[in-house]
């Protein structure tokens, strides 16, 4: 008997604990779409072959190693026999070397490949932040959506009830013949009305969820809860008094700073074509006939190299440098229009974030005095010194009033969002 209520005890316990919504917070869900995004695996992958791209870089210093082998061997003889000096013909022939060039300077082109091969290691580090960055942003954008669809859904219901009760009232009245039944069809418009919206926003907020689900990477759940509610009561603080627009922590801006180096290597290492370049090296070989006992032994020579392109000095290198001296010029002028661009965007984004927390403020007072209004004509109703149009008039009303609050909360975390990645706000401060 004690085990079968156990069994029976245990069985309620799960069935309670099965019909528990599963929720998800935005830090989960942050933390989620982070592991899952294939844009930052592949931001991770460019990294990998930009080390890859600097130990390319460094191996010009070492010395380059050649070996070479030939061997030939003809049908006829490749050399007639000649007498007495050459009793036998000659059909094959073969040659083997080794050599080993050292660059001593090459106009500054080994150290500026270097620095581009760091450099694009930096760039590819910035870009993989900005991945993060990017998926931090949208997922917390299809969060909050979901938290307003959710706020929305708790209006509507709160509004159904106010309708319900209302609807019972009418037709407590009818049944007492003291209202008209066109006064109970009013209010069930109005309901079935409302039924109507409840329903669309659970399609839209299932749409929602999908999107979500696939966009972090976790199971499809209609029943997904996000944690977090809207605290339509207080107004949310700002980051500051005012924009920051110092670009510091700009990654947009500091990817221009790298652009901009880049073209002063580019210069460098175009400048380098027209310099001077110094090698040393060792070479042996050697080429014999096989089975014939003729040919040389392994001779090395060590041996140097200078070269200078006198003639590019006034052709076509001074052309070139020019297109160089052009294009970095371009890039300061970019470098200046993007900055000043950014610094637009950031303040603007800034300015959205206070408009938005103003319309919280407008929605709030927009909410009360729809409450209050909903109150008067209740009690006026119950009075009999109002009609049932008035009080559905003010319940439309009241119901608005709290939509467009819950939907000013949802579009400040969305703004507040969007300044911290216009701005550089680090996921840790928001």
């Amino acid at each position: 008997m004690r085990f079968f209520i156990y069994t029976i005890l245990l069985l309620i316990g799960y069935s309670s604990y099965a019909q528990q919504p599963h929720t998800i917070s935005l830090q989960q869900s942050k933390e989620a779409a982070l592991k899952y995004s294939k844009a930052i695996q592949n931001s991770e992958l460019d990294i990998e072959s930009a080390e890859a791209g600097i130990k390319i870089a460094k191996a010009a210093h070492l010395p380059s190693v050649d070996v070479t082998g030939v061997g030939v061997y003809g049908f006829k003889d490749l050399v007639p026999a000649m007498p007495e000096m050459l009793p036998e013909g000659i059909n094959n022939f073969y040659m083997a070397g080794v050599a080993a060039v050292q660059p001593l300077y090459t106009g500054g082109k080994i150290k500026s490949y270097n620095e581009l091969a760091e450099l694009q290691l930096q760039v590819n580090k910035l870009r993989a932040q900005q991945s993060v960055d990017s998926v931090l942003l949208i997922t917390a954008q299809k969060y909050w959506n979901l938290v307003n669809l959710q706020e929305q859904h708790k209006v509507l219901e709160a509004n159904e009830r106010l309708l319900d009760t209302l609807l019972k009232q009418q037709n407590d009245l009818l049944a007492s013949g003291l209202i008209a039944r066109n006064d109970l069809l009013k209010v069930k418009v109005q309901r079935s009305r409302l039924l109507l919206n409840k329903s669309q926003l659970e399609s839209g907020k299932k749409i929602a969820l999908l999107d979500f689900s696939l966009y972090v990477g976790i199971p499809y759940d209609s029943s997904l809860v996000m944690q977090d509610t809207l605290a339509t009561d207080v107004l949310p603080p700002l980051y500051s008094l005012g924009p920051d627009t110092s670009l510091v922590e700009n990654s947009n801006y500091q990817l221009l700073q790298k652009m901009l180096e880049g073209e002063r290597l580019q210069t460098r290492l175009t400048k380098a074509d027209y310099m001077p370049t110094v090698s040393i090296g060792v070479n042996a070989a050697q080429a014999g006939v096989l089975d014939r006992g003729i040919g040389s032994t392994f001779v090395p020579l060590s041996f140097g190299m200078v070269s200078i392109p006198i003639s590019d000095w006034w052709s076509e290198g001074k052309h070139k440098m020019k297109q160089r001296a052009i294009s970095e010029q371009k890039a300061k002028n970019n470098f200046e229009s993007v900055s000043d661009q950014l610094k637009v965007g950031i303040t603007k984004a800034w300015y959205d974030l206070v408009d938005s927390r103003k319309e919280i403020a407008f929605a709030q007072e927009n909410l009360e005095q729809a409450s209050s209004n909903l109150q008067v004509s209740q009690d006026n109703y119950a009075s009999g010194l109002a009609s049932v149009t008035e009080v559905m008039d003010a319940q439309a009303l009241y119901q608005e009033a709290a939509s467009a609050l819950a939907r000013a909360y949802a579009n400040f975390q969305l703004k507040k969002e969007s300044y911290a990645y216009a701005s550089g706000i680090s996921s840790g401060q928001r």
